[in-house]
């Protein structure tokens, strides 16, 4: 199933989306009780969801406009740095990098950020340009992990049973702040540096251990992997965020992006005003956004 946050007459509302047919129906109208937003469905699912069945022909998705799917998360976005190997070297030798041991190819655990929900925006929204902040922003492909139900001290033989569904990020970010700070928190949380959406996909249709992660800047492909070559794999992660913290229902978790940023060139190439990047996420969507 793929919901969706539309914007209906200047109206929010969680939605069923048909790709396929290019139609929507409001969760409204199918649970009439329901009047919250997508947090509140993910909570509310197992008490819900036998009745999210499309009646009808469904109403034209030309006439909404597609929001990120999770605009208020009731906490910071998880994030993981350097999940890639290929990812993991090019950013050890860009000279951005100071979280690195001398020599090191791969992190011996999980590297976790935060991201505020003051950086959201949906698809085809602008991204700020921050001019007067930084002068190199780079992006970052990833696919988005939902969580569907509250765990603390999850093993990974259970994690995949506290996945709700999918979405693709844009981890953005400003490398000169990711630099200058040593901590990558600044330099990834600006105001609009992560676009989401344009669905979240529920976990049945999608197999989150094994799916394309591509990125296109201005039509050139830039980065192209697949999450079977995730060092952490996301059971490892939901165990090790979850030892020590509850997960709750509408977390995500960001999963991490594969090689090919910005900073993998000599010389690195960030993003100036006009450029385009489209991720794509087999079987969980596209996310397209510009630089303002």
């Amino acid at each position: 199933m793929k919901l969706a946050n539309l914007e209906i007459d200047g109206k929010k509302s969680i939605s069923i989306v048909d790709t396929d047919k290019s139609v929507f129906w409001t969760v409204r109208t199918l649970i009439p009780e329901f009047d919250g937003d997508m947090v509140q469905l993910v909570q509310q699912f197992a008490r819900f969801g036998s009745d999210l069945r499309p009646l009808g022909a469904g109403r034209p998705l030309s006439e909404a406009k597609i929001l990120a799917p999770i605009e208020a998360p009731r906490r910071n976005l998880f994030c993981v740095g350097k999940n890639y190997h290929e990812h993991a070297a090019e950013f050890q030798n860009s000279g951005f990098d100071s979280s690195a041991k001398n020599g090191e190819h791969a992190p011996e655990a999980p590297v976790y950020f935060t991201k505020p929900a003051s950086t959201i925006i949906g698809p085809n929204a602008k991204i700020p340009r921050h001019a007067d902040v930084t002068g190199q922003l780079d992006y970052e492909a990833e696919l988005g992990v939902v969580i569907g139900k509250a765990g603390r001290g999850i093993t990974k033989a259970d994690a995949m049973d506290y996945v709700f569904g999918y979405t693709v990020i844009n981890d953005f970010t400003a490398r000169d702040l990711q630099k200058l700070h040593r901590q990558w928190f600044l330099g990834k949380s600006l105001d609009g540096f992560c676009p989401m959406g344009p669905y979240l996909v529920t976990a049945d249709e999608v197999d989150g251990q094994n799916v394309d992660v591509q990125c296109w800047v201005n039509g050139e492909l830039r980065q192209n992997a697949n999450t079977r070559q995730l060092i952490f794999d996301i059971p490892t992660l939901i165990e090790s965020l979850s030892a020590g913290i509850e997960l709750q229902p509408g977390d995500i978790i960001a999963t991490g992006t594969p090689a090919g940023v910005g900073i993998g060139f000599n010389p690195p190439r960030f993003l100036q005003s006009g450029d385009v990047v489209r991720i794509e996420i087999q079987n969980v969507g596209v996310l397209q956004n510009e630089v303002a």
